[in-house]
């Protein structure tokens, strides 16, 4: 026997005039509507969460002093770009010695 046998069609006729509204004439049950949470009860008017650390007033930052963060980064920009000729000079070399290696 097959496993497929379960699933084949009843020997009696079509399966589709056996459901109940099938035919068009019984309405199916309708789902009821969703309602939506139940309400809860507010808390009393006096309520408030327990504090367990009273956190102390934030303190004041310190100034920024513009000159000084001004020739910061212009010391990191010479500092970038002093790295940045030095590694394409590098990389400018290799690239030489590569195609003339090729070429020769």
């Amino acid at each position: 026997m097959s496993d497929d046998l379960q699933w084949r069609r009843p020997v009696g006729g079509d399966p589709a005039g056996e459901r109940p509204g099938a035919d068009g004439l019984a309405d199916a049950p309708r789902t009821p509507e969703y309602q939506g949470p139940p309400r809860s009860a507010p808390p009393p008017a006096d309520w408030r969460p327990r504090t367990l650390i009273q956190v102390p007033t934030p303190r004041s930052l310190p100034t920024q002093d513009s000159d000084a963060l001004d020739a910061a980064e212009r010391a990191a920009r010479t500092t970038t770009y002093g790295v940045g000729m030095v590694a394409g000079a590098v990389l400018l070399i290799v690239l030489f010695v590569l195609c003339g290696r090729a070429l020769f």
